[in-house]
């Protein structure tokens, strides 16, 4: 024998049938956040702004980026 149930709710019908608390305000503020620190940081997404923040470590950023690379490719690091 086979039964087949289908419910048609919203999530937050569902949410509230489960039990589950309702997420929405931490959501809402979690986004407001994000899009706050994404606007703080917006300048370092441009290329000429992220190239001086490299060099500012003496290149030792594109170093172990590159040493990263070779790793993840299963080359050997020229480093030792």
């Amino acid at each position: 024998m086979k039964v087949t149930v289908d419910i048609d709710c919203t999530p937050q019908e569902a949410r509230s049938f489960f039990g589950l608390p309702d997420v929405e305000p931490l959501n809402k503020q979690l986004v407001e956040e994000m899009s706050k620190r994404m606007g703080a940081n917006m300048e370092m997404m441009e290329p000429e702004a992220l190239m001086r923040h490299w060099m500012s470590f003496g290149g030792q950023m594109s170093d172990q980026f590159l040493d990263l690379m070779r790793a993840a490719s299963g080359g050997a690091s020229s480093r030792k």
